[in-house]
């Protein structure tokens, strides 16, 4: 996973009235957290986080951070964990970020995406995406944005595993290796009764009541 570049501030105005005057000022109020450093707050430009996810093909987003302007700190490794959406106006309100060493181990979700066009669907099949995502670990700058399979050999009544997905070295799928990701079938048609069917069924119900005529007449 790439890291993309992008610059925060230290963030001075707390509280409600303060995360208002960052919004206005079309900031974005963020923190940062990790497993060996103290959680720090920090704000950023709106429109640097919505033009990283713009260009990015995966939800999850590797950061290398420069703190301030003049980028007097250190740079930081950071994860983007989570953003905080408005539930009817879509927009940011909050960044989570959490802070990650080159070299450390993480878990992930990664999308998972097909890519051609199956044999099988070529004949008449479907292709049958079971599972969207899949749950990776590996060292935070091996892991992949997104896991693009080729799954343009399949044939009718072939099948792709999690076992079968090629992953980065080091990179492993925490989940049972037996779980099948796409497979092509070939739908069944139903099956149509036939009209002489129908006509058999309609006599067979009619014949009570033409016994029960019958022997009303005899009496």
């Amino acid at each position: 996973m790439k890291a993309e570049s992008l610059v925060v501030f230290p963030r001075t105005l707390k509280k409600r009235i303060g995360v208002k005057k960052l919004r206005d000022q079309a900031r974005v109020p963020a923190v940062i957290y990790g497993s060996k450093t103290e959680p720090q707050n920090l704000e950023v430009e709106k429109k640097e986080i919505m033009g990283l996810y713009s260009r990015s093909a995966s939800d999850i987003l590797l950061v290398e951070l420069t703190v301030g302007e003049g980028g007097g700190e250190a740079k930081r490794l950071a994860i983007l964990q989570e953003l905080q959406h408005h539930p009817l106006s879509g927009e940011i309100l909050h960044v989570d970020l959490r802070e990650v060493a080159p070299d450390e181990e993480v878990e992930i979700t990664v999308v998972i995406e097909p890519e051609g066009e199956a044999e099988g669907v070529k004949t008449g099949g479907v292709l049958d995406q079971s599972l969207q995502k899949v749950r990776l670990s590996g060292v935070v700058t091996a892991l992949p944005e997104i896991i693009t399979v080729d799954v343009s050999a399949l044939k009718d009544g072939d099948s792709i595993h999690i076992k079968d997905l090629v992953l980065p070295e080091g990179v492993k799928a925490l989940a049972e290796g037996s779980l099948t990701v796409f497979s092509v079938a070939t739908p069944t048609a139903e099956e149509e009764t036939t009209p002489g069917a129908e006509g058999e069924e309609g006599a067979t119900s009619a014949e009570p009541e033409v016994i029960r005529e019958k022997k009303q007449a005899e009496e």
